[in-house]
């Protein structure tokens, strides 16, 4: 296999053009994004850029430590931005249910992925740890988001539904079995669409990248079935877990519902 291209700062520089394409597309429909737009790829391009220096550290100086505190970074970020993308308002006691299911799904997945099949020794090895971990924890963070979307929207379109089945003597987890079930689904389907069509219609993000470091293709194959599957299970742990506990928050006293806010600036 051929050594990886490298890509110049000139080179990298000119792929701003496709910004810029999009700039004057928005500008042209008169769809105000430009700040948006602006905002994002300066963001990302400072936010790439320093992990990109933060991780050549780590995988200089490979240490628990440095890797466990990585971690905890990314599933932190990970959390607050759940947070900031559910236009709802939610009780502390939703919010650390969010943040215990995001972590424990996340951290039992790669983990048991990293250490058991892959068997990677040290399991703190940045160089697969992180980037593992990683597109397991985005995944995860986009799966509980759109469940949480969900699950207050239903919440508070069918609140008469639902209280309707409680007054004809249903429990709550019988009344809200529906709109856990619809949730998880739509959690869940974005994955399963792209699963779909790997390999055929797209080549995945990981397989990509270790085809263009000179990995063979069957290998970056293997692995990238095997992070899919890593995926879908760190999915389906963090989602039930959060939609099984949190509906619990939707009432009070035994049976009676909350009240569904949105937040003020939605």
């Amino acid at each position: 296999m051929n050594d990886v291209i490298d890509l110049s700062l000139v080179q990298l520089s000119i792929a701003y053009i496709f910004v810029i394409i999009l700039l004057l597309i928005v500008r042209w429909r008169g769809i105000k994004r430009e700040k948006l737009i602006l905002i994002a790829s300066v963001r990302m391009t400072v936010q790439l850029m320093l992990m990109g220096w933060w991780l050549l550290y780590i995988f200089e100086n490979p240490s628990w430590w440095l890797s466990s505190i990585m971690l905890m970074i990314m599933l932190s970020f990970a959390t607050a931005n759940v947070y900031k993308r559910v236009p709802y308002m939610m009780s502390g006691k939703m919010k650390i249910l969010v943040a215990s299911a995001l972590f424990g799904g996340s951290l039992v997945s790669a983990l048991l992925f990293v250490v058991i099949i892959v068997g990677i020794r040290p399991w703190y090895n940045p160089q697969y740890l992180i980037p593992i971990s990683g597109m397991i924890i985005g995944n995860s963070m986009t799966g509980i988001t759109l469940a949480l979307n969900r699950l207050y929207g239903d919440f508070s379109s069918k609140r008469d539904l639902i209280e309707n089945s409680l007054m004809l003597g249903a429990t709550p987890r019988d009344a809200t079995r529906p709109l856990i079930n619809q949730a998880f689904d739509t959690a869940l389907l974005p994955t399963i669409n792209s699963m779909v069509g790997m390999g055929i219609i797209s080549l995945p993000g990981m397989m990509t990248g270790q085809i263009l470091s000179g990995t063979l293709p069957t290998t970056a194959i293997r692995y990238q079935i095997g992070i899919m599957l890593a995926i879908m299970g760190s999915l389906s742990l963090t989602i039930i877990t959060f939609l099984i506990l949190g509906c619990r928050f939707f009432f009070q006293d035994g049976a009676r519902l909350v009240d569904v806010k949105k937040k003020a600036n939605s």
